[in-house]
C-alpha cells in the first residue's frame, strides 16, 4: 500500500510533468526535422554543385556527431562565444538538426529511386525543374521515404530524453531525480519504460495509418 501511495502521489505526478515537456520538444523537433530533412534530401539530388556540397558536409558533420556531443555544444559551448540559449531551445535546435541529416538521407534516395523519365516527362508538357519536384518526384518520394522517416521520428521519441543532460528536466529527468530521492530506480524506470513504449506505440500507429492512407491501390501494394 505505501508503495501505491508513493507512485499515485510522488511519482505519477512529476512523471506527467516530465511526459508534458517530452511532448513539447518532441513534436516541434519531429515537424521542424523533417522539413528541413527535406530540404537538404532536396539540395542533394537537385542543388547546384555548392549547395550539394554543403548539404552533404552538413549531413557528414551531424549524422557523425553524437547527439549528447551536440547538445554539449550548443548548451554548453556556444556561451563561450556568447551565445546563449535555454535548455529547451538547444535541445529542440540539437534534435532538429540531428534528425533533419537523417531525415535527409531517407529523402536522397527516395527521390533517387524515381525515374529520370518522370523528370523529362513533366517538362516536356510545360513544368520547370522546381514545378517537376514539387508536383511530380516529391510526392512519390515522400510515400517511399515515409517507412524510414517515421522510423527516425520513433528515433526521435526515444532519445528526447538525452534532453536532461543539458538540464531540461523531461520525463527521464523527473524520473532520475525521483529515483535518486527514493533510490525506488526499478520502479520509477519502469513506469518511464512503460510510456515510452506508449509514445512509441501511438506513434507507430499513426504512421501506419498515414502510409495505408498514402498507398495508391493498383500501383503500390495495398495494406490492411
Amino acid at each position: 500500500m505505501t508503495e501505491l501511495v508513493y507512485i499515485g502521489e510522488e511519482v505519477l505526478p512529476a512523471l506527467l510533468r516530465g511526459l508534458w515537456i517530452s511532448l513539447i520538444l518532441i513534436l516541434p523537433s519531429s515537424v521542424l526535422g523533417f522539413a528541413a530533412g527535406v530540404l537538404v534530401g532536396a539540395l542533394r539530388v537537385y542543388g547546384a554543385a555548392g549547395f550539394r556540397w554543403l548539404a552533404n558536409a552538413y549531413v557528414l558533420i551531424f549524422r557523425g556527431f553524437p547527439l549528447i556531443i551536440q547538445l554539449y555544444i550548443w548548451y554548453f559551448g556556444l556561451p563561450r562565444i556568447g551565445i546563449y540559449m535555454s535548455p529547451y531551445g538547444a535541445s529542440v535546435m540539437g534534435f532538429v538538426l540531428c534528425s533533419a541529416a537523417y531525415h535527409s538521407e531517407y529523402i536522397r534516395g527516395a527521390l533517387l529511386s524515381i525515374r529520370h523519365g518522370q523528370m523529362l516527362a513533366a517538362q516536356s508538357i510545360g513544368l520547370n525543374r522546381l514545378q517537376t519536384v514539387l508536383y511530380v518526384i516529391m510526392p512519390q518520394a515522400f510515400r517511399r521515404a515515409l517507412p524510414g522517416c517515421g522510423n527516425e521520428i520513433i528515433y526521435l521519441i526515444k532519445y528526447s530524453s538525452l534532453a536532461y543532460m543539458v538540464t531540461c528536466i523531461e520525463l527521464t529527468g523527473e524520473g532520475k531525480i525521483l529515483a535518486s530521492a527514493s533510490f525506488k530506480y526499478i520502479e520509477v524506470f519502469m513506469i518511464i519504460g512503460a510510456i515510452y513504449l506508449g509514445m512509441v506505440s501511438i506513434a507507430t500507429w499513426l504512421l501506419s495509418m498515414l502510409e495505408n492512407h498514402l498507398t495508391i491501390p493498383g500501383f503500390e501494394r495495398y495494406r490492411t
